[in-house]
């Protein structure tokens, strides 16, 4: 599929592979496609940064790519290594064979042949169907040194081997950069990037998305599972539940034949939508009845 030409494109193009976005987001997702600028999404976990470019290569018909950060992740990880157990095979092989030639075995050794393509590498490779889309996912949780090698790569989207030299990209990939926000992310980076907060939906986004992905749900469910989500997220909780965890939830009650919510099915599946035992505790007994009244009183006509 060719890159969309208008806003609405875009929303009617991951409306189609399940991904309900509102016009802001619309927007920067087209300016990025368009200008062919890194996009960085930041936002609480579950509300959609990471399934955006998920959605966003299904639609183009484009590899996607994974690179998945943690704390320590380095170069070796993240770009390329060196198979070093083949190239001693080839060594041991050449001396046993008595054609250890040294200039020729380091040409031969330090070759693509030995070369193996971490994520970054490989996005900048020439693919067929397009650039690919890749994802550099939770961004936050890496240390300053990679930010840094990150933002020599992503400006002028070339990998620098000492051994081969310059691997540049024919087209620059499609990027998405994500952050849970457990850290900020240095300036520099993100001023080579289009930036957007993702935020938890209103009711009716929310209602559209649990619409899109779980169509199975009476709308009946629907409508409360979402504005008892909402309620919850007006608590003082570990961790507010994001949209995944309202998909999640509304799967589980149809597993279970659930057809409309009450304070013991909300205390039976509540790990469901909470992941710290404070917080599911916090749930039990009166307070979730208290917030099923609170969320059945704003489904009420006015």
């Amino acid at each position: 599929m060719t890159r969309p030409i208008s806003i609405d494109a875009v929303q009617q193009m991951l409306g189609a592979q399940g991904y309900v976005c509102d016009r802001a987001l619309g927007t920067v997702v087209f300016l990025a496609l368009s200008l062919g600028r890194p996009l960085f999404l930041e936002g609480e976990a579950g509300v959609g940064k990471t399934e955006i470019a998920k959605a966003l290569a299904a639609a183009l018909g484009r590899r996607l790519i994974r690179l998945q950060c943690y704390e320590g992740l380095d170069a070796s990880s993240a770009v390329y290594e060196w198979n070093f157990p083949a190239q001693m095979i080839a060594i041991r092989t050449a001396e046993a064979a008595g054609t250890a030639d040294r200039a020729a075995l380091k040409a031969e050794l330090f070759s693509e042949e030995y070369l193996i393509e971490r994520p970054l590498l490989d996005a900048m490779r020439p693919d067929e169907n397009g650039p690919p889309v890749l994802l550099i996912d939770e961004l936050d949780r890496t240390d300053e040194p990679f930010e840094a090698y990150l933002l020599e790569a992503l400006s002028d989207f070339q990998i620098t081997i000492p051994e081969l030299g310059t691997i540049k990209a024919p087209e620059p990939p499609i990027v998405i950069l994500t952050s849970n926000r457990t850290r900020e992310v240095h300036d520099a980076l993100k001023r080579r990037c289009l930036y957007h907060w993702v935020d938890y939906p209103d009711f009716d986004r929310e209602m559209q998305i649990l619409t899109a992905r779980a169509p199975q749900a009476a709308e009946n469910l629907s409508r409360e599972v979402v504005a008892f989500v909402q309620a919850l997220r007006t608590e003082d909780l570990f961790k507010k539940p994001g949209i995944a965890e309202t998909i999640d939830w509304a799967k589980c009650l149809l597993a279970l034949d659930v057809l409309t919510l009450s304070p013991e099915v909300i205390a039976d599946t509540l790990g469901a939508v909470l992941k710290y035992q404070d917080d599911i505790a916090r749930l039990h007994g009166s307070e979730a009845k208290r917030l099923l009244d609170q969320a059945r009183a704003s489904l009420e006509p006015t």
